[in-house]
């Protein structure tokens, strides 16, 4: 990737994530868990259920049917005493037990936009930390830079999810040459087994794809999400003549001239890596979140919440 540091020219819009480092820490956390209420909530309407219908979905109201609605939640009792075609809501079960493996790894230590990827990353637990919270709900994590790999117990509570989201950012950058280890974070959430819920992978999955096969065994019992975080130095180079590339999990570096040929081909191989990326999380069975430093990223996960409601009602994503 290209070597580079967050940008400050110019206004920061609204949306931008606040800076979660040294001093700024405890300001930008207060900011983040405000901005996240304030935005989900406004955005969504308090009209969510969470992110995953819940098993033992307990029946709501009936409404009319609406072209696109699944026909198997057709309610034939009120359509019989209607005459009108309705169908069931479903309420969620509240009792979702929620694991979060989120990637520190020094890749993530980088952006050339308006935030760090790792930043990134605390503001993407932040958020699936308020759209699964409440209602006896647990929220657990493991997180790693490569080096060393922290796990903080599922528990309930506001202060249990304030104290979660404080020690994934503070974890201590890796020394560069430090490479992370996705597929075995992922593996220490299979083992013990856990109750059925819901299981978040935060990453840019960069590298190779051995994260899957971890991954997959875990849809057996869990609905998955993988959020990708990416820069967008991560997809495109600049047009800015010599440039050094860098990868700090192995601390290799090169320098090369941005020519037009080059640019073209360092953007098909990482959109080449991006659709594989896609690919295995499909596979895999998980839903696909895609979050960028240079864009609003809770506009960006209310959509993607908004089309999974859409599909468990049966209409088009």
């Amino acid at each position: 990737m290209a070597r580079g540091h967050t940008g400050d020219g110019g206004a920061r819009p609204a949306w931008a994530p606040p800076v979660l480092r040294g001093e700024r820490l405890d300001a930008g956390l207060r900011m983040l868990e405000l901005e996240v209420r304030r935005r989900l909530d406004g955005l969504l309407q308090g009209n969510h259920l969470g992110l995953v219908p819940g098993p033992g979905s307990e029946p709501g109201e009936a409404r009319p049917y609406q072209p696109g609605d699944d026909v198997r939640r057709m309610d034939w009792a009120v359509t019989a005493r209607t005459t009108e075609p309705h169908i069931r809501e479903t309420v969620a079960d509240r009792e979702l037990e929620t694991w979060v493996a989120a990637d520190l790894s020094a890749s993530l230590d980088f952006g050339t936009a308006l935030s760090e990827k790792r930043d990134l990353v605390v503001c993407a637990v932040a958020a699936i930390v308020h759209l699964t919270g409440g209602g006896g709900n647990r929220l657990g994590a493991v997180f790693s830079n490569g080096a060393t790999t922290e796990r903080v117990p599922a528990r309930g509570g506001r202060a249990h999810a304030r104290n979660l989201l404080r020690k994934i950012a503070e974890m201590p950058r890796a020394a560069e040459g430090t490479r992370g280890d996705l597929a075995a974070m992922i593996e220490q959430l299979r083992r013990p087994p856990r109750r059925r819920g819901l299981v978040v992978v935060v990453s840019d999955f960069l590298g190779g794809t051995e994260w899957q096969r971890p991954l997959r065994a875990l849809s057996a019992r869990h609905d998955l999400i993988g959020i990708e975080v990416i820069d967008p130095r991560d997809v495109d180079l600049p047009e800015v003549g010599t440039i050094v590339l860098a990868d700090p999990e192995t601390g290799k570096q090169r320098e090369v001239r941005a020519s037009a040929l080059l640019r073209r081909e360092f953007a098909a191989a990482a959109q080449a890596h991006r659709d594989q990326v896609a690919r295995a999380l499909r596979q895999a069975g998980a839903a696909h979140l895609v979050l960028r430093t240079d864009s609003d990223w809770i506009a960006d996960t209310v959509r993607f919440v908004v089309a999974r409601k859409r599909r468990w009602s049966g209409g088009a994503a």
